[in-house]
């Protein structure tokens, strides 16, 4: 099972990216999706988060700018960033919680990561 996000890049302050996080391999059942952040000299935190049945929660400091959605025939989670502030420059990391053709319990998986820098 891999994920693989995309969609980082160089965004100046008040625009917009839209992260993808595409999972694939022997998928059976993805339960929860979330994106993830850590910015230089900081822990990682939580962004958004997404249930298999599309409820949603959000860390406080982004509520009101991004969306995070999947399309779970594609197997794919967005997030939909706006309003950008040069805090949310970050390496951005996709979690999701699988389970395996051959598993018999979901397990976490991340993805490698994309750079968004908001700077002008």
């Amino acid at each position: 099972v891999q994920l693989q996000a995309s969609g980082g890049g160089l965004v100046q302050p008040g625009g917009s990216l839209r992260l993808s996080c595409a999972a694939s391999g022997n998928i059976f059942v993805i339960n929860n999706m979330g994106w993830y952040r850590q910015a230089p000299g900081k822990q990682r935190e939580l962004v958004a988060h997404i249930t298999s049945g599309g409820s949603t929660n959000y860390a406080d400091s982004v509520k009101g700018r991004f969306t995070i959605s999947r399309d779970n025939a594609k197997a794919t989670a967005y997030l939909q960033m706006s309003s950008l502030k040069p805090e949310d420059t970050a390496v951005y990391y996709c979690n999701a919680d699988i389970l395996t053709d051959s598993g018999s319990y979901f397990e976490d998986y991340w993805g490698q990561g994309t750079l968004v820098t908001v700077s002008s």
